[in-house]
């Protein structure tokens, strides 16, 4: 099958820390090339890939500010679908804006939807709801305006997060630093608990960051790490008592939780969102509604087996499966595409 692969251009595909679009990106492309397809990824210059890529913007716009997001977002969608005639299928990751491209070309798109940034943003895909082919990553994201097509959850690489059966004393936070992401409330959790925190992310918002967080970070009993690349990732996830994930937002999936199992480490998160379709309570986590229960939860996970949370992603979140599911999802389409040719 000959598909192209459309990345977002924010960051390098895969990145080299932050980016959970453009990391799922490359986990369906190079699983895809693993199984024998023939794939183009349309990304940015520096990305990489065991498949083709095809680029025009040099480095992710987060990463060069020298590079306007508007003028290389417009040229880089408007270079795949003027190859459009060379594939199958193109697979967008890029949210509602190669949308308006698909009634000028007769290749099929299909449409990871990674979570609506707001309610604004609908008009664009009911538009095009009957012309394209929308996948959501969780149940819980899917607009009852929509048509899905299916829900495929993320998965990851499983071999790149070691299975830890010992663990250092502390909680982990790992995300952005934002309101919706909960890390003040984690800082509440680890003081409550009087465990050590260590905190790892990018800062998207300065001001929540300097107002909520950095008071508390002394270096002893909360640390804040920055953003960190894969391997620091695994070995932060591994060592941890658990991953705090207080949530005040409904998160559309949320890679960071599976990583966490992927090395063992239960997970504590506020329920809301995508949550209880990926943690199973007493099993691989707990799923809590306040500060209160969270500092409960805590005292309760030496319960939880870390085998078990290893085997929760290699049963249902691997790379792998993932891919899979996305490849019958691409013969779905395609199959339906001849019937409707032969009927016309």
């Amino acid at each position: 099958m000959r598909i192209g692969m459309l990345a977002p251009i924010a960051w390098r595909t895969p990145p080299r820390h932050y980016g959970p679009w453009e990391r799922v990106t490359s986990l369906v492309t190079e699983e895809l090339v693993k199984a024998g397809h023939d794939v183009t990824l349309f990304a940015t210059a520096d990305s990489l890939t065991a498949g083709r890529l095809e680029a025009v913007c040099p480095r992710g716009y987060e990463e060069d500010l020298h590079i306007d997001a508007k003028v290389w977002e417009s040229i880089h969608i408007a270079h795949c679908f003027e190859n459009a005639s060379r594939f199958d299928i193109i697979h967008n990751h890029f949210d509602f804006l190669p949308l308006s491209f698909s009634r000028l070309v007769t290749t099929p798109l299909i449409t990871t939807i990674h979570g609506f940034s707001g309610p604004v943003i609908l008009p664009a895909y009911k538009r095009y709801d009957r012309i394209c082919h929308y996948v959501s990553i969780s149940d819980a994201d899917r607009s009852p305006e929509l048509t899905y097509i299916a829900t495929i959850h993320h998965g990851i690489d499983i071999d790149r997060f070691d299975f830890s059966a010992s663990t250092d004393d502390y909680l982990l936070f790992f995300g952005r630093f934002h309101h919706d992401k909960g890390a003040r409330e984690a800082v509440e959790i680890a003081k409550r608990t009087g465990l050590r925190l260590i905190m790892a992310g990018i800062v998207q918002d300065r001001d929540y960051f300097s107002r909520h967080i950095e008071p508390s970070i002394d270096g002893s009993r909360v640390v804040y790490v920055g953003s960190v690349g894969p391997q620091r990732r695994q070995e932060l996830l591994g060592g941890a008592r658990a991953l705090l994930h207080p949530i005040n937002f409904a998160e559309p999936f949320g890679l960071s939780v599976v990583e966490s199992m992927a090395c063992g480490t239960p997970v504590i998160a506020f329920n809301k969102g995508s949550m209880p379709e990926i943690i199973t309570p007493g099993s691989d986590g707990f799923l809590v509604n306040s500060i209160d229960e969270a500092v409960d939860a805590v005292g309760r996970v030496d319960e939880v087996s870390r085998e078990a949370c290893r085997e929760t992603v290699e049963r249902r979140f691997t790379s792998e499966i993932m891919a899979a599911n996305y490849v019958k999802v691409y013969h779905e389409i395609l199959a339906s595409l001849s019937t409707d040719r032969q009927s016309a």
